[in-house]
């Protein structure tokens, strides 16, 4: 999961969330051996969502089918959160770089306790 950084990129794929323009900047997926997914999207926006200061969009997901271990995501209104094992907490976003290794480094913590 290293260099996150320089993976991040303005890609020219866009869509729509919320009726707003959006630019996918990363995508990444992982099936682990033992059945865990990793997956992570973040995209900019023209403005923030509702709860938010930042023009980014984000769901980051490490879990089981149908089970989530750890979560980051900035669903309106609730705005920037992390969710982990039975806690849900405010998560200060200051940019995607930082969100990401802080995702991965979580998910990397939780895969080595087992």
């Amino acid at each position: 999961m290293a260099a996150v950084a320089d993976s991040l990129t303005t890609g020219l794929s866009v869509g729509i969330i919320a009726n707003m323009k959006a630019a996918l900047i990363y995508r990444h997926r992982v099936d682990f051996d033992d059945g865990a997914i990793l997956e992570a999207v973040v995209w900019r926006l023209e403005k923030p969502v509702a709860g938010c200061a930042h023009p980014f969009k984000y769901r980051l997901f490490y879990g089981f089918p149908g089970q989530r271990v750890i979560g980051y995501d900035n669903e309106r209104p609730k705005g920037d959160h992390r969710h982990g094992e039975n806690i849900e907490e405010a998560y200060d976003f200051e940019s995607p770089e930082k969100l990401l290794a802080d995702f991965f480094q979580d998910v990397d913590e939780r895969r080595m306790k087992r």
